[in-house]
């Protein structure tokens, strides 16, 4: 299948932070905000995105430098970006940023990155008219179908906005989940899509905690639930391209239903807020191993960064990852949330042998193609060699 002009990109432009100002901040719901940033004009080019794709944030609270990646919500436009912030149970930055963030605030932004796009609508960055009329010949009758959970909404606004106005023929259905209605993020937009593309947009809203009329949109969006809407909701054999977004069951179930009914896996886009795992949160920095002199034991880790390339002996008694020993050689080596979820310290194994534990981010193409992720990965021979830059 031809590469995508966002996934070129995406896989072209090298991870960096840029420090950006907040114009705006608008409360969604009771535990999530919408947050602008001013783009300005020299930075237009590097914050450039497709629809779906994210950024990470950096920051420094109570002296400790915090780091999370957050979707971009809005179709693409020239000197703005937009991103929601759901607060988490114990989340550290995402309380923060729900109760003082203000405009006028500075955070270090990286430009957006991410595969969760669509390979066959629009995928036009910052010009959706240039890439409009070609989308729309290409495909102009399109039909997409989303599924998402709390805040996996937030990258699919942004690609049911942008394939709506791609064409006039395009068709998008949303099931999306939540425990009520007070929770629903994006609410107001979403029915205002619904009123201004009645015949090409459905959102079907389960409520988890709310009763509603009909019972197959009240209560937990199970496995038995999301069989009766394959099978009497959803169009599936009509409908070209699948996107999932939301927590590791949610995403596990849908794929597992969709394969049953031999659904291509090309064809279904997925994307994880979060691994499942209590013991495995992403967003944070794994540890890191003082350098200790070789005594024999160690392993080397050698990788290339913007055409510079580096070598760290990592203990082998230490089970340290590509990425924490990278970090030790430099402190630019770039990485967002550090739990396999996001994909940003993608990098490509030139030679050795590894294993590598998680991997929610990488598709099989990827990793057929000999690509890693540095925080999941950790040498098992003597010499392990990886390039960022590939």
């Amino acid at each position: 299948m031809p590469t995508t002009p966002a996934a070129s990109t995406a896989a072209r432009r090298r991870a960096t932070f840029s420090t950006l100002t907040v114009s705006e901040v608008r409360r969604l719901t009771a535990d999530s905000v919408e947050v602008a940033f001013a783009v300005p004009e020299e930075l237009q080019d590097d914050f450039d995105y497709a629809p779906g794709q994210y950024v990470a944030l950096r920051t420094r609270l109570d002296g400790q430098e915090i780091r999370r990646s957050y979707s971009l919500c809005q179709q693409p436009i020239p000197g703005e970006i937009r991103i929601a912030i759901k607060r988490d149970l114990g989340g550290v930055f995402s309380t923060w940023a729900n109760e003082h963030l203000a405009p006028g605030d500075q955070l270090d932004v990286m430009n957006p990155a991410g595969a969760f796009v669509s390979r066959r609508a629009i995928t036009s960055m910052n010009h959706p008219e240039e890439l409009a009329a070609e989308a729309v010949a290409r495909r102009p009758d399109v039909h997409l179908v989303a599924v998402a959970a709390g805040s996996g909404i937030t990258p699919i606004m942004a690609i049911v906005r942008s394939v709506l106005a791609a064409s006039e023929q395009a068709a998008v259905d949303l099931v999306y989940a939540n425990r009520s209605a007070s929770d629903v993020m994006f609410a107001e937009e979403l029915g205002d899509l619904k009123d201004r593309f009645p015949s090409r947009f459905a959102v079907h809203h389960v409520l988890s905690r709310e009763q509603r009329i009909n019972p197959l949109f009240t209560g937990r969006l199970d496995e038995e639930k999301l069989q009766v809407l394959l099978d009497q909701v959803l169009q599936v054999p009509e409908t070209d391209e699948w996107f999932l977004c939301g927590p590791f069951e949610l995403v596990q179930l849908t794929r597992d239903a969709l394969a049953a009914r031999d659904v291509p896996e090309e064809s279904v886009r997925y994307e994880l807020f979060t691994t499942g795992r209590p013991d495995r949160p992403a967003g944070q920095q794994g540890r890191t191993v003082e350098p200790v002199e070789d005594d024999g034991d160690g392993r080397t880790i050698e990788f290339t960064l913007d055409g510079l390339t580096g070598s760290v002996t990592s203990p082998e008694s230490s089970g340290e990852t590509v990425l924490n020993a990278a970090l030790r050689s430099r402190s630019d080596v770039p990485f967002a949330c550090a739990g396999g979820v996001c994909g940003t310290c993608r990098a490509k194994v030139v030679s050795g042998e590894f294993t590598m534990e998680e991997n929610f981010a990488l598709e099989s193409d990827e990793l057929e193609a000999g690509y890693v992720l540095t925080c999941q990965t950790r040498p098992t021979g003597e010499k392990l060699v990886v390039d960022y830059d590939t």
